[in-house]
């Protein structure tokens, strides 16, 4: 499902990037093949400076399908970013993706919280957002950071994601599945 991002499959995940439906929503705008794998080594250089985090998403073939990245690492929290190529979408992959990367974040990397800025205008990514138990909504708890956030042109929802809550609902999800296959 997750795997660390490699240089060959830059060209597959370009293909699946530069679609109408994803492209105006990924944070790594690239508009050539070479260039998303110019970015693509820049953002593992950045994982190697301990600045963000980035996986691919693959089917269960193995086939990479997009990917979830968190940046502007600061303080045991950063920014979640994750898209899928349209062929993929709507089954299943996005909260499966979120689970194992939040798992890997939050047990293995000690993060504290985890945010979501989704632009106003992707009603389909907030959507997916909200149905996510762990998910709250971080603009009247952080005002500071939301206002930050919108500063610009393009304005933002802001989530966030606690450890603490995300630790609570999936380990009672597990136990639900656990009695359940007894």
């Amino acid at each position: 499902m997750l795997k660390q991002r490699e240089l060959y499959e830059t060209a597959e995940l370009y293909e699946l990037l530069k679609h109408p439906a994803v492209f105006p929503y990924v944070r790594q705008k690239a508009t050539s093949a070479e260039e998303y794998l110019f970015m693509t080594k820049q953002l593992m250089e950045e994982e190697f400076n301990e600045k963000a985090i980035s996986r691919t998403i693959t089917d269960e073939w193995g086939i990479p399908i997009g990917t979830i990245s968190i940046f502007d690492i600061q303080e045991g929290a950063g920014f979640l970013g994750t898209w899928i190529g349209k062929p993929y979408q709507g089954l299943g992959y996005n909260q499966k993706a979120k689970l194992a990367f939040l798992n890997e974040l939050f047990f293995e990397y000690d993060f504290n919280t985890v945010f979501l800025r989704i632009r106003n205008e992707n009603e389909r990514s907030k959507a997916a957002a909200l149905k996510l138990p762990y998910v709250i909504d971080a603009e009247q708890t952080n005002p500071v950071l939301f206002e930050q956030i919108n500063q610009g042109e393009t304005k933002f929802h802001l989530f966030k994601i606690p450890k603490d809550l995300f630790y609570i609902t999936t380990a009672h999800t597990q136990s639900d599945e656990e009695e359940q296959a007894m």
